[in-house]
């Protein structure tokens, strides 16, 4: 079938050359659109690294239209979520998976307790300029949404976003102590237990302390005795003195 389709085509050639030069034309029209929807459907090769970033070195150069496609991705990067203890360091970096310009330039900017990518709720930090920004002892009032832009030549490259969010450690033993002193500060010191509520372990004397107190007890009954020896003694002398004296006189 196919050897005679060739056969007929070939006769149709060589007889009439009008028809030979428009069925060519279509033919090859026809396989160059083939091969065109063909090769696009296949994946291309990019040094696209997704999800954000203009990476200029990742563009590509597009056959079609006889242009480079740079990376379709956005400048905004996702926020990424941090959560860091009162008085702890953190470190932010502006790192990128991609190539970047041999002349870049770095801004750090700050929003205050919130979570946003609001431009007008930024203000640009005094550290500036370094790729990594760093928090020697977090405190609460760090706590905001942390902005790093990458500039070449007055164009933005890329923004990286960081919500950074601060725990105190020290809030919930703070409080639970400060109702133990206000209940220590009841009639007689003694503390108010809830009906139900398990009482608190009271801890049995040790056994140096039981040894103090009996040594305690012991010493003050000796100086009890003595003393009332001694003062037995006294009133046994003087009585008797005092009949000796009744004696002289008689």
């Amino acid at each position: 079938m196919l050897q005679n389709t060739e056969t007929s085509f070939h006769r149709q050639l060589h007889s009439d050359p009008g028809w030979q030069n428009t069925e060519y034309e279509k033919r090859l029209q026809t396989a160059a659109d083939n091969f065109i929807a063909a090769a696009s459907k296949l994946p291309r090769v990019t040094g696209c690294i997704p999800p954000c970033g203009f990476q200029i070195k990742g563009a590509v150069y597009n056959c079609i239209s006889c242009s480079y496609d740079s990376c379709p991705f956005q400048l905004d990067c996702p926020v990424k979520r941090m959560t860091v203890a009162e008085n702890n360091r953190t470190q932010m970096s502006c790192q990128v998976p991609f190539a970047l310009p041999s002349s870049i330039e770095i801004i750090w900017r700050f929003a205050a307790e919130v979570e946003t990518l609001d431009v007008d709720e930024f203000q640009e930090t005094p550290i500036g300029k370094d790729m990594l920004y760093s928090i020697p002892s977090t405190r609460m009032h760090h706590q905001g949404t942390y902005r790093c832009e990458i500039y070449t030549k007055g164009t933005s490259i890329v923004r990286l976003y960081y919500y950074l969010t601060v725990t105190p450690h020290v809030v919930v033993g703070h409080s639970e102590l400060q109702e133990i002193f206000e209940l220590s500060l009841l009639p007689g010191g003694r503390l108010h237990m809830e009906p139900g509520a398990p009482r608190p372990f009271q801890p049995l004397p040790s056994l140096v302390l039981i040894a103090i107190c009996f040594t305690s007890l012991l010493l003050l009954l000796m100086l009890s005795l003595g003393t009332l020896l001694l003062w037995s003694t006294t009133k046994t002398r003087s009585g008797n003195e005092r009949t000796r004296g009744i004696e002289n006189l008689g």
